[in-house]
């Protein structure tokens, strides 16, 4: 097996980044159009909406991290039967959770608006929101499915073309509805609804043109045996595990948002927006290295295992440097794509500086993150996240009352940091894997 090389692994990385940066698109596109409308209620209400289905929807993002891995073991071991049994099993699971989710809406909004405590204006057009874009959770989940799969299987080029089309389209429907036909927040969650589900449509046509795709082993009959389903819940309940911890997260940095006021909150929307944009170009890298790491273990390559650790120990601390950098000299920019409203742009510059940091002190953590999901090691995944959110909830209850809003962004690092150091001790055990072999 050749050894990877730095020009490889980046051919890769590229348009992974570029794919995946595209996924806080939806929601960054809706917070931009509605930030235009001028009334902090509209922008705040489309945030807490935006907050519940990231919320949702991350909580079963082991549906496309997972799927992406197997299948990555799947091109490594050249089994075509166990690639296609990779997409079938967790794109029914897919579609079901989705369902469920939309027999439950109305509890789901209820909950979440009842723990977030937003305004009486917010809460209503957070519900306007919620009530439209709901329809698209089996499309949005089975997405996910579809994306890894193809992810895994390396068509970068399919997912480049399934992502980048669901966005420019978001786009698209969100001008005209919302600028055209000036049907507000509503509007904007019809428009993202429309665009998820033309991207299912044209995920399932890719799926069929791989050359990975057997129409003869296409099929449900057998596919849920406990023996070939143990692995997947294995590694899905560490991911949704760790999911658990990112969304507590997030929900409590929201909420302690929402107590400093709506114009906070609406400063705090717009610098986590640019946050997922930085985060999300570190899951492409992730990505790339998810996916040699899975054909490596697929293969049973210790020498690839051990190259891909390289390469994303030493891109991933490129990456961190010049994210902060791009974030410095273009910030101003960056905020201004998201709000006319100058106060809440004041509010933004004055705590933007911490965003700065967020790159350097998480980075490494996100890249290695696509090393252990590759592999299926999901359990160091797990751990380290629990560690993190311990840490974070220490630190929460300190720095917010000394410090309020610098001091919540404080606690966001801190837990950015665990992220990276808990996970990077895990690193020696790697290629200890008795599966591997020196080749």
């Amino acid at each position: 097996m050749r050894e990877i090389s730095h020009k490889a692994y980046l051919m890769l990385s590229i348009p992974l980044i570029i794919s995946t940066i595209t996924t806080p698109l939806l929601g960054a596109v809706d917070t931009a159009v509605v930030g235009h409308l001028f009334d902090p209620a509209y922008l705040g209400g489309t945030a807490i909406a935006i907050l519940i289905f990231n919320t949702i929807y991350w909580l079963f993002g082991f549906l496309r991290v997972s799927t992406s891995g197997f299948a990555a073991q799947a091109r490594g071991k050249e089994n075509l039967s166990e690639g296609v049994s990779e997409l079938v099993r967790p794109l029914l699971v897919a579609g079901l959770i989705g369902i469920v989710l939309i027999a439950l809406q109305m509890p789901i909004l209820e909950s979440s608006l009842s723990l977030i405590k937003p305004d009486a204006d917010v809460a209503k057009w957070a519900a306007v929101y919620f009530y439209v874009r709901i329809w698209g959770a089996p499309l949005t989940l089975m997405n996910y499915v579809l994306l890894g799969w193809l992810m895994g299987m390396k068509h970068i080029k399919y997912t480049l073309i399934t992502q980048i089309s669901m966005n420019v389209l978001n786009i698209i429907f969100c001008l005209l509805l919302v600028q055209f036909f000036h049907l507000g927040v509503g509007g904007v969650a019809v428009a993202t609804l429309l665009a998820e589900a033309i991207a299912f449509l044209l995920g399932v046509l890719l799926v069929m043109r791989s050359p990975y795709m057997s129409l003869t082993s296409l099929r449900l009959r057998g596919q849920f045996k406990i023996v070939d389903m143990q692995g997947m819940f294995r590694a899905n309940g560490d991911l949704f595990i760790r999911t658990l911890c990112l969304l507590a997260m997030f929900n409590l940095f929201t909420a302690r948002s929402t107590s400093f006021g709506t114009e906070v909150l609406a400063a705090n929307t717009i610098l986590l927006q640019v946050h997922y944009l930085m985060a999300y170009c570190f899951d492409g890298l992730a990505n790339a290295s998810s996916i040699y790491a899975g054909q490596a273990k697929g293969s049973g390559s210790r020498k690839q295992l051990s190259r891909t650790i390289y390469l994303s120990f030493i891109w991933g601390g490129i990456a961190s440097i010049v994210l902060a950098v791009v974030y410095l000299l273009t910030k101003g920019a960056l905020l201004s794509l998201f709000t006319d409203n100058e106060l809440i742009k004041q509010l933004a510059v004055q705590f933007d500086g911490w965003l700065t940091l967020f790159p350097i002190v998480t980075g490494f953590g996100l890249v290695f993150y696509g090393v252990f999901t590759g592999i299926t090691k999901t359990a160091p995944i797990r751990n380290s996240m629990l560690l993190s959110l311990a840490a974070f909830f220490i630190s929460l209850p300190i720095l917010v009352p000394a410090y309020g809003n610098n001091g919540l962004w404080i606690a966001f690092l801190i837990f950015g940091l665990g992220r990276t150091i808990f996970l990077l001790m895990y690193i020696p055990t790697l290629i200890r894997d008795p599966v591997l072999k020196q080749k």
